[in-house]
């Protein structure tokens, strides 16, 4: 498959200052979407709607998927608007980032999902390398938006992703290809040693790539 490119898309964003925190607006999948940024608890990059999730949701827009009944976990998810949107298209989903990140995603998780629904989302801390381990392995989807920019966390992404991760497990990553800060090497070099990866939707303006990744089988002993 190749990738796509980007189509016109009817999110679009109105934001309002209050206090310390910044609301932005968007549209996506017929959904209206109210996200949050918390600058008073120095929460730094995690405060940032990055374009990379904004594109990763126009494509579950452009390609209609649905996550109805699946088992979903997206990882570093800032302010959750990603997981927010699996949330509001079926799934079950854990939304996760480190300890710090996790009182502005609550936020506006309950800010954007009816409470009819709001069982089927679950916000927890997950730092890559040190407690996955805490986490089942039986996810039908892992997600990640901009999750790709710091070669120092690159060994202990892909050990995350392997433990989250079976042979049935879809991983949709959404990177802005910096080869500046190892994204071009990451995708090109050091996630397909474990995983099969494919590029299915390129931005050419904002340089983002969305890849749709699976686990590779491993290799039976010989006899």
């Amino acid at each position: 498959m190749q990738a796509q490119p980007e189509k016109k898309h009817s999110s679009t964003c109105d934001s309002k200052e209050d206090s310390n925190k910044l609301e932005s607006r968007y549209q996506f999948c017929g959904n209206a979407l109210r996200i949050t940024r918390d600058f008073s608890n120095n929460l730094g990059i995690s405060a940032i709607i990055w374009e990379s999730g904004l594109v990763l949701c126009r494509y579950f827009e452009q390609e209609k998927i649905s996550f109805s009944g699946k088992k979903v976990i997206e990882l570093g998810s800032g302010t959750g608007i990603v997981g927010i949107l699996a949330i509001l298209l079926g799934g079950d989903v854990t939304l996760t980032d480190q300890p710090v990140v996790l009182n502005q995603i609550e936020f506006n998780v309950t800010s954007n999902i009816p409470v009819s629904i709001i069982q089927r989302s679950k916000v927890s801390d997950l730092r890559w390398g040190k407690n996955e381990d805490q986490f089942p392995t039986d996810y039908d989807f892992i997600l990640g938006s901009d999750i790709v920019y710091s070669p120092h966390d690159f060994p202990s992404l892909i050990k995350t992703l392997q433990h989250l991760s079976n042979q049935n497990t879809i991983i949709y990553i959404s990177s802005k290809m910096r080869e500046t800060m190892g994204a071009i090497d990451f995708h090109e070099k050091l996630l397909p040693q474990h995983f099969n990866s494919e590029l299915v939707h390129r931005n050419e303006e904002k340089e983002i790539n969305v890849y749709k990744v699976t686990k590779k089988a491993r290799e039976q002993p010989s006899a």
